[in-house]
């Protein structure tokens, strides 16, 4: 007896929408009106779209030694202002703009 063929799980049609490759692979949104990028997360079976960052924020970016004393201020107060929203995990704003921007 053959086993029946599946199509196997279903996409998220979220992700085709959003131009995403993937579950909880972020990008950028240039063309978006506020959000500087958008991600589908997805942690057990549950699934968000987050849309996360201010577009008009310049200089969030991963730490560089030539980063002024301004700049690592202003890394530092997000961190602390965001931390506990940081902390809920994939299915938060804060935590990808954690990740990604700063």
């Amino acid at each position: 007896m053959a086993a029946k063929k599946g199509k196997g799980p279903k996409k998220d049609a979220r992700l085709a929408k959003n131009g995403l490759s993937g579950y909880n692979k972020p990008k950028r949104t240039p063309n978006h009106p506020t959000k500087k990028g958008v991600v589908l997360a997805k942690e057990g079976d549950k699934t968000k779209l987050i849309r996360f960052g201010d577009q008009s924020m310049t200089t969030a970016g991963k730490p560089a030694k030539s980063d002024s004393a301004k700049d690592k201020a202003r890394r530092k107060s997000f961190k602390a202002r965001h931390g506990k929203n940081i902390a809920k995990g994939k299915l938060s704003a804060a935590y990808w703009s954690d990740k990604v921007l700063w």
